[in-house]
């Protein structure tokens, strides 16, 4: 029994998780080419190895001739004899070949044969492990700075964050464990490529689901999100079961869940609403905390009127038109926002337009569109009237 050789598989598919299969066929692809190296031919050469025992043995096919013309391929009669007594002209024989036979570069090229092969299914283990888990959230540790991209390692590979997948204002240091989402897994002849995010929805989902048992179980369905990252999230959720409230599980009680994710996004605000197939009280959900007093929807135009109390204009578009845009982007409609007095002089409480239109230049609106622009009709938000009602840490 090769002891040292089974010691050695036993360790590498330990340490790199490579079959001892994959090494037994890499073993045997590098006797092949150590004679082809050592004879200048290998066709004729056949490798067994027992798996149970690591011993291994090489033979080569050889015909018997009278006269030998090529020693790779013949052999002699007298030669062919010792090996089998019954040898005769013209029959092929099994020719014992042992390694230490080879010389030097042939016993250095199947070395590299071997290493190549576990470097190879290295490569091919990382990246099925982390293919496995695209679309998830892992910990990872931050590395370095390159240029504008951070190195992010996940343990047995390195990812790249990219500038345009950073939350703008986040600082990131040396050392420092942070939760990222797997955007994609590319294999490369260097090994897996992994690109991270830590601005993409799927890392809130994913926090949620972990945080959230009855989101994890599907008990409650997370239906839709929409994120401005380092700022602001809107999280629309929807209970399977009657007896649970989707709003209450996630947020926890006191809190606790919901903070344990707004700390994780240091500090990003996060409104979580009740999901409904009505589109008018989905988006008048999506508002909050916004007071709405109607809400005028059509989903063939996927446009929305909503009217809200004058004194609830500047917190339904929100600082910097946030809140409006959000929802827009959550409910996928085109949404104009209306205070009570602008919604009555223009007759909308009366009756819906679908097309809006300025009145000599003095009429005007907000216009929100579900990739984020809008047209902005308001010279600025008073600033005691924004006090929106919102998840943050603590």
């Amino acid at each position: 029994m090769n002891k040292e050789l089974m010691e050695a598989l036993d360790i590498l598919e330990k340490e790199k998780n490579i079959s001892k299969s994959t090494l037994l066929e890499a073993i045997e692809q590098s006797l092949i080419q150590a004679c082809k190296n050592h004879f200048g031919k290998a066709d004729n050469v056949h490798v067994f190895i027992d798996p149970e025992s690591c011993d291994f043995s090489v033979y080569a096919d050889r015909a018997v001739v009278e006269a030998v013309e090529d020693p790779a391929l013949e052999i002699s009669l007298p030669d062919a004899q010792k090996i089998n007594s019954a040898a005769e002209i013209g029959d092929i024989v099994k020719v014992e070949i042992h390694s230490k036979e080879f010389g030097r570069i042939a016993t250095q090229n199947a070395k590299n044969v071997i290493l190549q092969k576990i470097r190879e299914e290295e490569r091919k283990v990382l990246y099925d492990q982390y293919y496995g888990i695209e679309k998830e959230v892992v910990t990872g540790i931050v590395q370095r700075v390159i240029g504008k991209n951070v190195s992010i390692n996940l343990g047995k590979a390195d990812a790249i964050l990219s500038e345009n997948e950073q939350v703008k204002g986040e600082v990131l240091k040396p050392t420092e464990r942070i939760k990222v989402y797997i955007l994609e897994v590319k294999d490369t002849s260097k090994g897996p490529r992994i690109q991270v995010s830590r601005t993409h929805p799927g890392l809130v989902k994913r926090l949620f689901e972990s945080e959230v048992a009855e989101v994890r179980d599907g008990t409650v369905e997370i239906k839709c999100i929409a994120r401005e990252a380092g700022s602001r999230t809107k999280i629309a959720v929807w209970s399977n079961d009657p007896d649970v409230d989707p709003v209450g599980a996630c947020v926890g009680i006191n809190g606790i869940r919901v903070n344990a994710i707004v700390s994780e996004l240091r500090g990003e605000k996060i409104d979580i609403i009740n999901w409904d197939e009505n589109p008018a009280i989905l988006i008048e959900n999506a508002l909050s905390p916004a007071k709405v007093i109607a809400v005028m929807a059509d989903p063939d135009d996927k446009t929305a009127l909503v009217v809200v109390p004058d004194y609830q204009l500047s917190l339904a578009i929100g600082k910097e038109g946030q809140n409006a845009r959000l929802a827009a982007r959550l409910t996928g409609f085109k949404i104009d926002i209306k205070s009570e007095t602008q919604a009555r002089e223009a007759g909308d409480l009366d009756e819906y337009e679908d097309e809006y239109y300025d009145d000599e230049g003095e009429y005007y609106d907000d216009e929100y569109y579900e990739d984020g622009e809008y047209e902005e009709g308001y010279e600025e938000y008073p600033e005691d009237g924004y006090a929106e009602e919102e998840y943050t840490e603590g």
